[in-house]
């Protein structure tokens, strides 16, 4: 889908994931720091804190669902039918992973056959094809073939394993030929590169299906994919950076939408096949993103946006460091250069000096998610705590984590977090149900602290996460 004929500065996040881009690119400034109100403790104290708030926030997710006659589905926002829908950011697959991340923290079967009353419904989906409306991870058919895999791990059935593969061969059959490699998009001027809906998770997919399955049909998929980025790069110094598509006039550098991600993906296809033009591609980058670094005492974040977003700086996944560092930690891993560790601890450093999460600011709004804000921070500093064994990082994700569940409401209904999704309408506040920016999401970084306090291995590893189980 093209993105609607508006200029740039109407687009809010919703129009952008609906167009096949995202609902992370924003622009305006406006603020908001209307909490929820705080959390009600209840009941004894209890040894898994993580996980019984992690269980109300399924309480609450749970009284929104949907029978139907294969399963079940979930809207985003309860309080509208009419809001379920098939992509991994806001829709009902990420409850689905969050339902599989709660049986495997517990061994419940109540919470395996809620999974499984979701994937019904998206095999469903699969087997007609034209349901599902994009390719990429955290847009469409992609994502879909991420959950049923995992849905494949937890129970051992085939079935799911088929409905990943169709998935995948939807993913493929959408593939256009461009250069010498592929690309995804409705047209040439549409062409997504980005983690969300191009070609960037589109590949980081494919390539965490190959490691799973062995499958060479993903990894020469992957490689084409890799190949097309890499010729799409725009020169800038000694480095390179990524349009989002070529008709978005802004470039938003960070994770979700840029350059940190696609060279994440770039990368990662290096260390899957040692093809060294797709690691000087990602090093390039990498070096952009140096270059265009903020800078003050060790501490340094990467701008929002070009085009009048350059003194806006957000945090969590999308666009702060808590996303681009993932490029610099795999990096490191993948080449041993002490100099991209060293970025991610000045990523780190910038959200820690920033003054959150007591104090809102412009790129850290009302808005607690794994997308944009504290669920997002809190995990990102949990994975440096388990990859690095620096107690300070533990002890700032449990600050976060403490803030966010003052920002959630608790009562009879369960828990939930009451926010503003877009930062360009901060007053616009609902609970929603799903992964990025819902219960879903947040409850599964709940579940992600209570596995380190059990010394319990994570079991759902995301295909554009570079940390260990």
């Amino acid at each position: 889908m093209s993105i609607p004929p508006r200029d740039d500065k109407s687009l809010d996040r919703r129009t952008l994931l609906r167009a096949g881009l995202s609902a992370a690119a924003l622009v305006a400034l406006p603020r908001s720091l209307r909490a929820a109100p705080a959390l009600r403790m209840t009941g004894e104290p209890n040894d898994r804190p993580h996980l019984e708030a992690a269980r109300r926030a399924e309480r609450w997710i749970h009284a929104s669902r949907i029978a139907t006659e294969r399963g079940a589905m979930w809207p985003s926002d309860p309080r509208d039918a009419k809001t379920t829908s098939l992509d991994l950011y806001n829709g009902w697959p990420g409850v689905v992973l969050f339902y599989l991340e709660l049986h495997h923290a517990t061994g419940d079967a109540a919470a395996l056959s809620e999974a499984r009353a979701g994937a019904e419904e998206l095999l469903q989906a699969v087997s007609r094809r034209d349901a599902i409306g994009g390719s990429g991870l955290y847009t469409g058919a992609a994502g879909i073939a991420f959950v049923l895999s995992e849905m494949h791990a937890a129970t051992g059935e085939s079935r799911y394993r088929r409905g990943a593969r169709a998935a995948l061969d939807l993913v493929a059959a959408r593939a256009r030929q461009a250069g010498d490699g592929v690309e995804w998009g409705t047209a040439p001027e549409s062409t997504s590169t980005d983690i969300i809906s191009g070609g960037a998770g589109i590949g980081l997919t494919l390539l965490a299906m190959h490691r799973r399955y062995r499958d060479q049909r993903d990894l020469q998929l992957a490689t084409r994919a890799g190949r097309r980025l890499a010729s799409v790069g725009i020169r800038d110094g000694d480095g390179l950076r990524w349009a989002m598509t070529p008709s978005f006039s802004r470039e938003m550098p960070n994770f979700s939408h840029g350059t940190a991600g696609v060279s994440y993906f770039l990368s990662e296809r290096f260390a899957a096949t040692g093809e060294r033009s797709l690691l000087d591609a990602a090093r390039a980058g990498a070096r952009y993103l140096e270059r265009v670094s903020t800078c003050h005492d060790d501490a340094c974040s990467v701008f929002h946006h070009t085009n009048g977003g350059e003194q806006l700086y957000y945090l969590s996944w999308c666009h702060g460091p808590a996303g681009t560092a993932r490029l610099f930690h795999r990096l490191g891993a993948i080449t041993g250069d002490r100099a991209d560790a060293a970025w991610v601890a000045r990523g780190a450093k910038a959200i820690t000096t920033s003054g959150v999460p007591e104090t809102r600011t412009p790129g850290f709004w009302n808005n607690v998610s794994v997308c944009c804000g504290n669920a997002g921070v809190a995990d990102f500093f949990l994975q440096l705590y388990r990859s690095r064994g620096d107690t300070a990082y533990l002890a700032f994700a449990e600050r976060t984590l403490a803030d966010l569940m003052h920002r959630a409401t608790d009562d009879d209904a369960g828990l939930r977090w009451i926010q503003a999704e877009n930062r360009v309408s901060p007053d616009d506040v609902v609970a929603q149900t799903g992964f990025m920016q819902g219960a879903a999401g947040i409850g599964s970084v709940l579940l992600r602290f209570d596995a380190l306090q059990r010394k319990r291995r994570v079991r759902v590893l995301w295909p554009d996460s570079p940390w260990p189980a």
